[in-house]
């Protein structure tokens, strides 16, 4: 992955070269540095810029192949290490160029260094330059052609690796009958309907071969001809066509396809293969497709007038998409009884009843958990310990060795397999996916904080139309849409709100890390080194076991353990002067060392969850922060220095989100320096007080995002709906009440049309409703409302339903009536609705054919409610009903105590939905 280092490097030093542009456009750099050395020096990176272009496609055809060839690997490496040498010499430059601290006798001062700086960054500069010069020169000696050859070789290698690395036989299939069935229904089910694509899609090693092959064989005999194409990566349509028509040839017992298709154009292989499967009932696999384009490019080749069955494998989302209707089958990892029933059938085949003994299940258990679930990882670690003595010294090595690394003989084959798709991602993709390994093993990464991570590390950049949060989230999507990514929790609105990596693609991304000097972990258990890489994950507060030298220049530091102490990470930090991102979160520090405001070049600074108490006015030397993050930290106040962080575009400073309100942001914020308005690319304000200055300043804001204020008084409420009409692109908003009896008066509030997301904490005029909710009636974006203390009642409820695109609906002490109506069609797109400490709510009817979507129902504090709601069983999609608070009459029924007749109609009405949670 040099290429993916290479050209994070060219967008950094085409940075540096805007940064000329400017100041020869103002005329600063005449005036700075009777500049010749200046000039020498931009020039220098222009050079260098060039060379790097000039290399970079070479780089990524000698990627794919490198593992196979020693000479090559060497190549690269030298590479990655003067693309680091480069990129610290550039980052030393710019930050002294635009230094511009300190008063006039300083900066004199200042001024006279710097021309030994620029001497000595340019002879750094020319000296990294002839030896790229020297190493491109011996790059002139490899044969390109050879290149190309040896890495079809190398991905015909893998694929075939891929196809016959785990193809278990019939009695050790486990765990796919549901699916089996599925794709039996589908291909044989129904054959007026002539065309039928089904497609089953999973990450590499889940089983998507294992069960077509097993499907196809069973049914290929009820076909009039089928065929099995295993599609390469780097196919080629011709190729492919040629294939389709040797594997039919295999079932045409007529001898109607004996023709010689060794020199035919891609016309006459489609008639050919149009001629032969006209009228027939034809099976045809195509397995393991990595894009949507082979389906387009060959459809032409099938008739119309047969009755076709196709099935898709594939580890890409949007190729499982080619399904005709619902005929699409997500392979997950293997329950927890079926992984163990897998590992017994292949670790003790050699015995009759493949019981594992006694002595061995504790192990054994380890072994099955590692694997997380993944049949080509049981069944390899299975057939390995299968030819070990089946003592528990035995296998207690192994485990041993298998935590340090998967490289012994069958667990080599879940590398290939997984390879394959590391391989297939564009550089920028592998650095976001590679990224991810900083968070320990079965982390739950949070979407938000991992696009932060990647903007603030130079992934990212802007399109013509989206900013580069939304290009991150696309990225996001495609790992997930790979495989690459598990998602575990998604939000109301369907987008990835948490996502995990697959324990067998940790280590793989791991290993391949540590090959690249990507990320070095570091958990406490060996003595560990934080040489030759650029970031490091500490995950053990035992950093003295960290080992450093003067040349270690990490650029990004996580910290995963709150055992860290403030003593430890000052004298650790003292060596990094380059460092762009330290993340502290979780960290039980109470203050900040001094080092960390010398770091020049920080981008992100992460104290969320931690108790840190002051930020210091020196943060302002820190001109290069894009975020501030300390949510729930113990902040009292901010510096006024913040305010000359005019790159920062995320500052959240929230200090105590525990409140009993579920929905809405917490109460206490921080009163933000008055220089507010110059921070002009922030895209997050989270949380802040109420202030005549404050909401003065808001308005200048005009790139957030998001915004969430606290402490908001009646008075103001005309400045913050003034401030808020010039916030355009906001996405996400937040108002709470000074207290829960203040009135907010938002009936000007004005939202943009981005708008998908409002909290409202405090009082509404009910008369007002109508006004309030007429300014943001017309929102189709608007999927999340949360209310607090709001007074509704019957009337001014009714208000609400005009809002068609809600899919979240939180009422926190916000109803006061007696009943609730949703009439028909009423919230079509809502999922989850929560009403809660509605003291006088007696009555709740949903009539047929609203709330259709509904999947949570929380009704908690409502001890008048003795029934449950009326038209309750119309609700089919109802997955989780919580009911908690509710009168104790509806409590016992629920609870079933008295095994009544009414008490088994209640729970008739309710049958329909999973999971009923019932608390007094």
């Amino acid at each position: 992955m040099a290429e993916g280092v290479v050209g994070m490097l060219i967008l950094k030093l085409g940075s540096a070269l805007a940064i000329e542009a400017i100041k020869v456009g103002t005329g600063k750099l005449c005036r700075q540095a009777k500049a010749s050395s200046v000039v020498r020096l931009f020039g220098q990176i222009r050079d260098i810029k060039e060379e790097l272009e000039s290399m970079q496609s070479f780089l990524q055809e000698a990627e794919r192949f490198k593992d196979t060839n020693n000479t090559t690997a060497s190549f690269i490496n030298k590479i990655r290490g003067l693309a680091f040498q480069i990129e610290d010499v550039v980052d030393e430059f710019t930050y002294k160029l635009e230094d511009k601290h300190g008063g006039f006798s300083v900066k004199i001062k200042r001024r006279f260094k710097r021309i030994r700086t620029w001497r000595r960054l340019s002879l750094k500069l020319r000296d990294i330059k002839l030896k790229l010069e020297n190493v491109d020169r011996r790059k002139a000696r490899y044969d390109m052609r050879g290149i190309a050859i040896e890495a079809r070789n190398s991905d015909a290698h893998c694929r075939s690796t891929d196809q016959t690395s785990y193809f278990p036989i019939e009695e050790n299939l486990v765990g796919i009958d549901e699916s089996k069935n599925l794709l039996i229904n589908w291909l044989t089910s129904d054959f007026q309907q002539e065309n039928v694509i089904s497609t089953v899609w999973g990450m590499g090693g889940v089983g998507k071969t294992t069960l077509v092959a097993h499907v196809y064989n069973t049914l290929k005999i009820d076909f009039d001809c089928a065929a099995w194409i295993t599609v390469s990566k780097s196919y080629q349509v011709q190729d492919l066509l040629k294939q389709i028509i040797r594997e039919l040839q295999k079932s045409d017992l007529k001898g109607e396809l004996r023709v010689d298709i060794v020199d035919m154009e891609k016309r006459s292989l489609v008639e050919i293969i149009r001629d032969f499967l006209r009228g027939k009932k034809y099976l045809l696999v195509l397995d393991d497709v990595w894009g949507i384009d082979i389906w387009f490019k060959i459809r032409d080749a099938f008739p119309t007038n047969s009755t076709s069955r196709f099935v898709i494998t594939s580890r890409i989302h949007d190729v499982a998409l080619l399904a005709t209707g619902n005929c699409m089958v997500e392979l997950k990892p293997l329950e927890a009884h079926h992984s163990w029933e897998l590992f017994c059938k292949e670790a003790f085949w050699k015995n009759e009843n493949r019981i594992c003994p006694e002595e061995l299940q504790f192990l054994a258990q380890r072994f099955v958990d590692k694997c997380n679930g993944l049949p080509i990882a049981i069944a390899c670690i299975g057939r390995l310990l299968s030819c070990k003595s089946q003592t528990h010294s035995e296998w207690e090595k192994l485990y041993k060795e298998l935590e340090v690394q998967l490289t012994n003989n069958a667990i080599l084959d879940v590398n290939i397999v997984l390879m394959v798709s590391l391989g297939d991602l564009p550089y920028i993709l592998k650095n976001c996916f590679l990224h991810c390994i900083v968070f320990p093993e079965d982390y739950l990464i949070k979407r938000k904080r991992l696009i932060r991570h990647w903007v603030t590390a130079g992934f990212i950049r802007e399109t013509e139309h989206k900013t580069m949060e939304e290009v991150a989230e696309g990225y996001l999507y495609e790992l997930v849409n790979r495989s690459l990514l598990q998602v575990v929790e998604r939000n109301e609105s369907g987008r990835v709100r948490s996502c995990r990596m697959h324990d067998i693609i940790r280590l793989l991304a791991l290993a391949k890390s540590n090959e690249e000097r990507f990320c070095r972990v570091h958990d406490g258990s060996v003595s560990s080194s934080a040489e030759n890489t650029r970031r490091l994950s500490i995950q053990s507060a035992n950093i003295e076991q960290l080992t450093l030298s003067s040349e270690v220049q990490l650029r990004s530091i996580y910290v995963f353990d709150n055992g860290l102490t403030i003593d430890s990470l000052k004298s650790f930090l003292k060596s990094f002067k380059l460092l762009s991102t330290l993340d502290l979160q979780g960290s039980k520090i109470r203050r900040l060392p001094n080092e960390i405001f010398n770091m020049f070049n920080l981008r992100f600074l992460g104290l969320r969850d931690t108790e840190v108490e002051d930020i210091p006015k020196t943060v302002g030397r820190l001109q290069k922060l894009e975020v501030l993050d300390a949510y729930n930290a113990k902040l009292l106040s901010l510096p006024e220095s913040v305010a000359t962080l005019r790159k920062l575009r995320y500052l959240y400073v929230a200090t105590d989100p525990k409140t009993n309100i579920k929905g809405v942001v917490a109460w206490t914020g921080i009163q933000v320096p008055n220089g507010i308005r110059h921070l002009t690319d922030l895209q997050a304000l989270q949380l802040v007080e109420a202030s005549s200055e404050t909401l003065c300043h808001l308005g200048a804001l005009t790139e957030l995002r998001t915004l969430s204020i606290t402490k908001v008084q009646r008075e103001q409420c005309a400045d913050l709906c003034n401030a808020i009409m010039n916030m355009t692109h906001l996405v996400s908003l937040a108002i709470m009440a000074i207290n829960e009896k203040e009135t907010l008066e938002l009936e000007e509030l004005c939202l943009p049309p981005t708008l998908s997301k409002l909290e409202i904490g405090g009082q509404l005029d009910r008369k007002r409703m109508p006004q309030i909710v007429s300014s943001f009636s017309g929102h189709e974006n608007i999927t999340l409302l949360a209310l607090a203390f709001s007074k509704l009642d019957e009337d001014s409820f009714s208000c609400l339903l005009v809002l068609h695109g809600l899919r979240a609906l939180w009422l926190d002490k916000a109803y006061e009536g007696k009943s609730l109506h949703f009439n028909a069609m009423a919230f079509p797109k809502l999922r989850l609705l929560s009403i809660s400490d509605a003291p006088q709510l007696n009555d709740v009817v949903v009539e047929e054919s609203a709330l259709q979507s509904l999947v949570h129902l929380s009704l908690t504090d409502c001890p008048e409610l003795k029934a449950l709601p009326d038209g309750i069983e119309h609700l089919r999609t109802l997955e989780k009903l919580y009911l908690r608070g509710v009168s104790k009459d509806l409590t016992k029924k629920l609870q079933n105590k008295e095994k009544t007749n009414e008490c088994n109609d209640y729970l008739k009405k309710i049958n329909h939905v999973r999971r009923v949670t019932v608390y007094p």
